[in-house]
């Protein structure tokens, strides 16, 4: 007999499962994404096998590598904590915003999506956070979620970060990077 899981973490499953299916159908990702759901090294990247082992230095490098973001996010699906990723990806994208009207409209959705509580993707920060940044949101500026951001992106870096490095996906792909850099050397 299956254990029974509650409603809220089947609908999770299932809100999972057609996000996963968008990304597989999305022609410009699907090439990038092996059978069993595993980031592949993409072969015309100059300098992916270099990338890939650049993530391990530092939770930055990761950060800063489109590929290594694609990779982490990837993983984090696989534990149901996207959407500490996603969080820190609006808060970037959010403080690119120049008009002041769009900045209000972007912020109460982040707001909503990820920050008050019990929001639909809600991350993990403190009471006291939370509160901080429900009172930005009246004078919205590109700065408004700048602590919760950093809150959540430490618990990434600390939590989340490691057990990436550790993970068969993350192993894979440097086996991948060390054999073909390996390669490259022995044919040059």
């Amino acid at each position: 007999r299956l254990p029974h899981t509650s409603p809220c973490a089947h609908t999770r499953a299932k809100e999972l499962k057609t996000r996963l299916g968008i990304l597989l159908h999305k022609p410009e990702l699907r090439h990038g994404i092996g059978a069993a759901g595993k980031l592949q090294l993409g072969s015309r990247r100059r300098d992916s096998s270099r990338e890939v082992l650049e993530w391990r230095e530092s939770f930055d490098q990761l950060l800063k590598s489109k590929n290594g973001v694609t990779a982490f996010h990837t993983f984090l699906k696989t534990e149901f904590s996207e959407e500490n990723l996603d969080f820190w990806l609006a808060c970037e994208d959010f403080k690119k915003t120049r008009s002041k009207t769009k900045l209000a409209s972007k912020a109460n959705r982040i707001f909503e999506e990820f920050v008050q509580s019990e929001a639909p993707r809600e991350v993990n920060i403190d009471h006291e956070t939370r509160e901080i940044t429900r009172k930005n949101l009246t004078g919205a500026t590109s700065a408004c979620f700048n602590e919760a951001q950093a809150k959540t992106r430490t618990l990434m870096e600390k939590d989340s970060y490691p057990r990436f490095l550790k993970s068969a996906s993350y192993q894979d792909m440097t086996k991948q990077a060390t054999s073909r850099s390996i390669n490259k050397r022995l044919h040059t």
